[in-house]
């Protein structure tokens, strides 16, 4: 809940977080499993996880924090992911981790470079299972649409850009005249507006993305989960017409939404306040909870902080600087 998806949480209640941001993926993604006959509770345990590797202040906090960390083998959230179920969470004293299958564990790492693979999955597939693809496009779905709708009620682009730049808006803002005719010109409720059109446009892309998918499902004609992943392409994805105006969408936010200035500076912010903060936990551990001091024993000193500085929150990162420097 105090975890960065674009801004910081305190800039406003209404802002996705990671946990509204997750939530919203488990729904598109068990959607698109039950139309498809994929194993729901996968596609469940693989939405509500894909993002729990993060670190405070979003991918501006993984950079860095990769940046603190290139001596020391780097930080990525796909790795920092398994790291947390399988080392950082405790729930029985028999072993570490959740103790989670393989299937959810792989499927984890599924934008993991070959390089940094690990050797415990080797070979690799060739695409992940059906369930983590669903994911997968589930993951940009949920961020597509709540990025327009953060992006618009913050003021960082307004509603005429959009509608001249990208024509799934278009097409989804004609459907709702279609559907509630007058409505568009009539009401005085901006949040309304836009939120029933960025419905549409959900709607538009779910179910391109179930019909598509579907057929080249029944093409393939698979006998295993191994055959999906022994593939060259992946099988979910969207309609050749729609891939092409979710792209045009994804790059009218790359440069009117995440390029802005205001989130710019926030990448400034995640080094000003997670630098120091590594540098302190590094010269004097004792500033960290006792766990963290032991695990030192197991993983290094600079690993050690780095997991630390994973698992906070924005928020409580914050704290921490404040404490130690005023």
């Amino acid at each position: 809940m105090y975890k960065t998806q674009v801004f910081v949480n305190r800039e406003g209640d209404h802002n996705r977080t990671r946990l509204s941001h997750s939530l919203e993926v488990a729904q598109v993604a068990r959607s698109v499993g039950s139309a498809l006959a994929l194993n729901e509770p996968l596609c469940e345990a693989l939405a509500l996880a894909h993002d729990i590797g993060h670190p405070p202040f979003g991918h501006r906090g993984e950079w860095a924090l990769d940046e603190l960390m290139s001596a020391h083998g780097g930080f990525r959230h796909n790795a920092q992911v398994l790291r947390v179920v399988d080392l950082l969470e405790r729930r029985s004293p028999d072993y570490p981790g959740l103790n989670l299958t393989r299937e959810v564990r792989e499927s984890l790492l599924k934008h993991e470079r070959d390089a940094d693979w690990p050797a415990e999955f080797h070979p690799r597939p060739g695409q992940p299972c059906l369930e983590a693809q669903a994911v997968d496009l589930a993951d940009s779905t949920a961020y597509d649409v709540h990025d327009i709708e953060d992006g618009l009620r913050a003021g960082v682009f307004g509603e005429a850009a959009i509608d001249e730049n990208v024509a799934l808006w278009r097409g989804a803002r004609e459907a709702v005249a279609l559907r509630h005719p007058g409505f568009l010109e009539g009401t005085t409720d901006t949040a309304l507006r836009v939120k029933r059109i960025t419905n549409e446009l959900i709607k538009i892309c779910i179910n391109d993305l179930i019909q598509s998918s579907a057929s080249r499902i029944a093409d393939a004609r698979l006998e295993s989960a191994d055959d999906a992943r022994a593939r060259n392409a992946m099988l979910v994805g969207h309609s050749p017409e729609l891939k092409g105006e979710v792209g045009e969408l994804q790059r009218f936010l790359q440069e009117h939404f995440y390029r802005h200035p205001r989130l710019q500076e926030l990448t400034e912010h995640a080094a000003r306040v997670l630098t120091p903060l590594f540098e302190a936990y590094v010269e004097d551990p004792a500033e960290m909870p006792a766990w963290y001091q032991h695990w030192i024993d197991t993983v290094g000193r600079e690993r050690a902080v780095c997991d630390y500085l994973a698992g906070m929150t924005d928020r409580f990162a914050e704290l921490e600087h404040a404490r130690l420097f005023g």
